[in-house]
């Protein structure tokens, strides 16, 4: 499948009032799943192979307030980490993001913006 979630062109699909964005990708199954603007939000973003650098293991504490940056070309925001597995999480975003897609970088730093806590790779989108 030669499509990245939110492209909007190249899709083959007019004739409505408002464009369509790829929101979700199943290569499995070979689905491209297409929506409006507001489909492409999301507040849960799967991480792995997380590299943590923080004081404390990264699973001694249920769950990590930081500030996560998933765009390069966006200031992190606020978000809750929560260990899954040795090298595994579920990144709750406090305000949802357009855009996130399997394979971007997702960096973790400290509440203040201070240092980095660490990162690992998006792996599969809700």
């Amino acid at each position: 499948i030669h499509y990245t979630i939110g492209q909007r062109r190249g899709l083959g699909i007019g004739g409505l009032a408002d464009p369509l964005y790829v929101v979700r990708l199943d290569p499995e199954k070979r689905h491209v799943v297409v929506g409006p603007k507001e489909a492409l939000a999301t507040r849960i973003v799967p991480v792995r192979e997380i590299n943590w650098l923080g004081d404390a293991p990264f699973r001694s504490q249920a769950e990590w307030p930081l500030r996560v940056r998933i765009r390069s070309t966006k200031p992190p925001v606020e978000a809750i980490i929560r260990p899954t597995g040795p090298d595994t999480a579920d990144v709750e975003l406090l305000t949802a993001e357009e855009g996130v897609s399997p394979g971007q970088a997702c960096v973790f730093y400290a509440p203040d913006g201070s240092r980095v806590f660490g990162g690992g790779w998006i792996w599969r989108g809700y």
